[in-house]
């Protein structure tokens, strides 16, 4: 069981003056009101049999879009700094759209909160597709939209959440929206969002901001074993799914033999894609044990991994695992940011950790106390290893619409029951509010 913040003989250890607390959503997770809103890609997906496990659909989830006040009330009473929630490209193309997150942005300033808006966060609308170079240029002209709108009450923006994903599931193994399964022929989905994110950028800062970073995911990655054909494996995997997404941004380069397998100018566009941050957003969740290709197909994570891949995702023996049975692997967030840290040294910026939750039943939620606090004490270590983090938000505020799984993971600090939209604070939202109230 995790240490009680409120125990002076174990305390969650202090954070610098100024460092940034929050909670994170999306608004496809959590918003509903698809009614009032343009079609996305994931509506189109969930209507098609098989695609969700329990066969449901966001068109309600926690109905935010209605009880947004009563979410910010419970923001407030957590404590949390700052709310990091996406701005839903399809209902900014509806109208009216926009004055949905006017209203949220002026309840989160009067209740003291600051808001972080995600300005992609997957649910692209249903008439683009980013294997089109043009849908980097339509998001620009989104992103203006938005920052004209918010941008006197807005100074914290992140461009895109999660490209690495979005790419991967979305596009290469189709278990995500659009629900495509192109492998390597996704790789120009990759570079248009890179685009899109460094078109949006300019456009953000044209319009005057000047706190800007991005949501990437990424993860260690541990070869299963010293076998040369391991290692080979496990470090094209890290390139895939943490170096691709990180060095066009950080260092305006491609990982050696990507760039020509990317459509257009590249050398042009790398000039765009690495447009400088403020700040640089790591979600992490979990390291990857990656070994030689097994040649059969498995599921791993609730993910179909295809035969034909050149890699094996593995479990991580000797570790917990949360109910979506992920590893619990505290430590590999010190390791990430300090190889980071290692890896980009003055080309990194500040960094904040954008996403970190685990999915666990129940609401005296004991376990995601225990995750919480071990992530928690792990980033302390890496900022005492010189790493400069800034914030830290956890996944997630409520429990919400999990994508693929439908229903069935919950993530979130408040129970919601769905039926009749009861939020319900857990265990670990008293807790988490009692480390804020310690760290004051």
């Amino acid at each position: 069981m995790a240490n009680d913040p409120r125990d002076a003989a174990h305390p969650i250890p202090q954070f610098p003056a100024g460092f940034l607390w929050g909670v994170s959503t999306s608004a496809h997770q959590i918003e509903g009101a698809v009614d009032r809103r343009e079609p996305s890609v994931w509506d189109t997906f969930t209507a098609e049999p098989g695609r969700v496990k329990d066969g449901s659909t966001a068109a309600v989830a926690c109905d935010h879009f209605h009880r947004y006040r009563e979410d910010v009330a419970l923001l407030s009473g957590l404590g949390v700094d700052a709310y990091r929630f996406s701005v839903s490209w399809p209902r900014v193309n509806s109208p009216g759209g926009l004055d949905f997150y006017d209203r949220l942005v002026d309840e989160l300033l009067t209740a003291g909160v600051r808001p972080v808006p995600t300005l992609f966060h997957w649910d692209l609308p249903a008439d683009l597709d980013w294997l089109e170079r043009d849908t980097a240029s339509r998001f620009a002209e989104y992103v203006s939209v938005v920052v004209d709108r918010l941008g006197d009450r807005v100074q914290k923006w992140i461009t895109l959440n999660e490209p690495a994903e979005h790419t991967l599931l979305g596009h290469a193994l189709g278990t995500h929206a659009p629900g495509r399964q192109l492998l390597f022929d996704a790789l120009p989905v990759a570079h248009h969002q890179l685009l899109a994110h460094g078109l949006a950028v300019r456009a953000l800062r044209a319009a005057g901001a000047t706190d800007i970073g991005v949501a990437n995911s990424h993860g260690p990655t541990w070869p299963a074993s010293r076998e040369p054909a391991d290692v080979e494996a496990a470090a094209f995997y890290d390139v895939l799914l943490n170096r691709l997404f990180a060095e066009p941004l950080l260092l305006g380069e491609y990982p050696e033999g990507l760039g020509e397998l990317m459509p257009g100018d590249v050398a042009a566009d790398l000039k765009v894609i690495g447009e400088p941050l403020d700040w640089y957003g790591v979600n992490y969740y979990a390291p990857t044990r990656v070994g030689a290709p097994q040649g059969t197909e498995i599921e791993f994570g609730g993910i179909r991994m295809p035969a034909d891949l050149p890699f094996s995702v593995q479990d991580i023996e000797g570790v917990p695992v949360t109910d979506f049975g992920w590893p619990v692997v505290p430590e590999g967030l010190t390791e990430l940011l300090t190889t980071f840290k290692d890896r980009y040294g003055d080309r990194l910026p500040p960094v904040v950790i954008t996403e970190n939750g685990c999915s666990y039943e129940g609401v005296d939620d004991q376990a995601r106390i225990a995750y919480l606090d071990g992530h928690i004490r792990a980033l302390h270590r890496a900022l005492e290893a010189g790493v400069d983090v800034r914030g830290y938000f956890v996944w997630s505020l409520l429990d919400n619409f999990e994508w693929a799984e439908g229903y069935a993971r919950r993530f979130g600090l408040v129970h919601v029951d769905y039926a009749t939209q009861t939020r319900t604070p857990k265990a670990s939202y008293r807790w988490l509010r009692d480390v804020l109230r310690a760290q004051r």
